[in-house]
């Protein structure tokens, strides 16, 4: 296998915009999304607006609503160390 190279980063994304991203490419509106979580259509703008905390308990909410980890929503531009990248 030929060597890997990582991809150079382009974009910066917020707590708030990964859960806008997730949340669009599954094509729910705030309003279903939140109906699915039983968090209020405003707070979840507030969060896609980073004016509110995400927090673990909404994060662990959304995270099953948007059929990922919850880390994916708390830590966007998390990288892995390089010996993990494998």
């Amino acid at each position: 296998m030929k060597e890997y190279r990582p991809a150079k980063k382009r974009v910066t994304v917020s707590v708030g915009e990964s859960v806008r991203i997730l949340r669009e490419l599954q094509e729910l509106s705030q309003s279903q999304l939140a109906r699915l979580t039983g968090i209020p259509q405003a707070t979840i703008s507030a969060i896609e607006n980073d004016r509110v905390r995400l927090g673990v308990e909404r994060a662990k909410v959304l995270a099953r609503a948007l059929k990922c980890h919850p880390g994916v929503l708390v830590f966007p531009g998390w990288k892995l160390p390089d010996k993990a990248a494998a």
